[in-house]
């Protein structure tokens, strides 16, 4: 078989220091997981009671099950929500929730630092869709004015490649003022941001205004799947006509315990919350060589620009034995690359030296 047009596209990466690679990372400090609270790696699931390793289909056939409908109510009761529904993963929220619900005719205003998920989404709708300067609410404002149809903003609340958050009451003002819904994606949120891990939009007294959120259980929680939280009539729709739900085989018995216990463990982790806050007040002290994009989260972004110069850094930290990876364009805007340096509640202050005095 041919293959020199899939050739052709990979040399092109080469070229451009772009091309990608799995990599392990045995053996070496993690400063590169969403783990960022220590679940995926610190606690198990008690098997005194044996789960399934499979559904048997997806939901609307053989895979739907009493436990996941529990563990639905269950999450949407612990974020203040009506009703919500679970996805394999938070791609296949987005994807279904973005690409089912605007219609043609409608508007889809989406920050311009959103998701690839969210992006994939949006490109499957029937919407017209423009970005939006990342938070700038007078930008946000200008469109509104000219959108059209039912209208949705959409944001993530801490991005996941800068690191900083959204202007949410901001944003949901607006929403307000010009009858739009709101969209928010929580993924990086999850677990972290508020008392007991519940996100910022809970954080900030806003979730009544949001049409839509989704929690991702692939970061903080520490395990896989995501669910969309809103109305009941939301989820009866995403039931009937998000195909990322309709058309897969729905998460087992066993995932879904994981994801119960995650929650249950989530309220009683303010130390480990504390514990990397305090990693982040001391990265951010440290004077590093390189521009820093501001946060207050785990995600510490150093910008490195060019592909070829932040792939040599990331080598010299692995060849240290610290696990950090490049971020290179076209994944960020070109002369946006950069060292996404995770912080996690597990990693202790000797290794953040080390890391830091590596960056001087």
């Amino acid at each position: 078989m041919q293959e020199e047009f899939l050739l052709r596209k990979l040399r092109e990466r080469q070229t451009q220091d772009a091309l990608r690679s799995l990599r392990s990372s045995e053996g070496k400090v993690d400063f590169c997981s969403n783990d960022y609270l220590g679940l995926a790696k610190s606690f198990s699931i008690n098997l005194s009671k044996e789960y399934a390793h499979g559904s048997g289909g997806s939901r609307l056939l053989a895979g739907n099950y009493a436990a996941i409908e529990e563990a639905e109510t269950l999450i949407a009761g612990f974020h203040q929500a009506k009703a919500g529904l679970i996805f394999n993963s938070g791609y296949d929220a987005n994807l279904g929730l973005l690409s089912s619900v605007p219609q043609r005719g409608d508007t889809i205003l989406y920050d311009y630092l959103s998701h690839a998920s969210i992006r994939d989404g949006i490109r499957l709708s029937f919407a017209e869709a423009f970005s939006f300067l990342h938070n700038d609410i007078n930008d946000l404002e200008n469109k509104l004015k000219k959108a059209k149809g039912n209208v949705f903003v959409v944001t993530e609340s801490l991005f996941s490649m800068d690191g900083d958050l959204a202007p949410l009451h901001d944003i949901s003002r607006l929403c307000i003022q010009f009858g739009a819904h709101l969209i928010v994606d929580e993924a990086h949120a999850t677990g972290i941001i508020g008392n007991s891990g519940e996100g910022l939009v809970q954080s900030l007294g806003i979730a009544e205004k949001c049409f839509a959120r989704v929690h991702t259980f692939g970061k903080a929680l520490g395990c896989h799947g995501a669910i969309i939280l809103g109305s009941e009539t939301l989820r009866n729709y995403l039931i009937n006509f998000a195909r990322s739900f309709m058309y897969t085989t729905a998460l087992p018995e066993s995932s879904v315990a994981a994801i119960r216990r995650s929650y249950e463990l989530f309220p009683s982790m303010q130390e480990e919350r504390r514990q990397l806050q305090s990693l982040i007040d001391r990265f951010k002290k440290f004077p590093v060589q390189f521009s820093r994009i501001e946060s207050n989260t785990a995600i510490q972004a150093v910008v490195v620009p060019g592909n070829k110069e932040v792939k040599q850094l990331a080598d010299t930290l692995q060849r240290n034995k610290l696990d950090v990876r490049p971020i290179l364009y076209p994944t960020v805007p070109r002369g946006g690359e950069r060292l996404r340096i995770v912080l996690h509640a597990f990693n202790n202050v000797d290794e953040l030296d080390k890391l830091c005095e590596l960056l001087r």
